[in-house]
């Protein structure tokens, strides 16, 4: 049987709460889904909430609203945040996606929350509405 967990689009403000959004979506209130995107990539294989046979779906309601709060200027400041820890070897890189995300260009957290949803699970399993 397919499990439908929803994301509430109209509560995300930032990624902070999209965390949070999406762990009450997947394990109720006050539940946790990973907090960090390697963390999320990975409790999206199964095991942390969702079915281990991965017959899942993932309704993202109000993803529009969403994609505007988890947009450059959130994407800006979460890399602008994570620069000071960053390794030498890959500041440079980080350096230039601030810069694009600043000018409004590249990807958003939106687009690659969307992307590891879609490469972690199944086809037709992410539903944006």
């Amino acid at each position: 049987m397919t499990v439908t967990y929803v994301i509430d689009g109209s509560r995300i403000t930032g990624l902070d709460s999209f965390w949070d959004v999406v762990g009450e979506a997947v394990n109720g209130p006050g539940g946790r889904f990973g907090r960090n995107l390697d963390a999320f990539a990975d409790c999206l294989g199964g095991g942390f909430g969702t079915p281990e046979d991965g017959d899942f779906v993932i309704e993202w309601h109000d993803h529009a609203r969403s994609a505007r709060a988890l947009g450059h200027e959130e994407t800006a400041r979460r890399l602008e945040a994570r620069l000071p820890r960053v390794h030498h070897s890959n500041r440079a890189r980080v350096e230039e996606e601030l810069a694009e995300a600043r000018a409004g260009r590249g990807p958003t957290l939106f687009d690659v929350l969307v992307e590891i949803i879609t490469e972690r699970t199944g086809p037709g399993t992410l539903r944006l509405m």
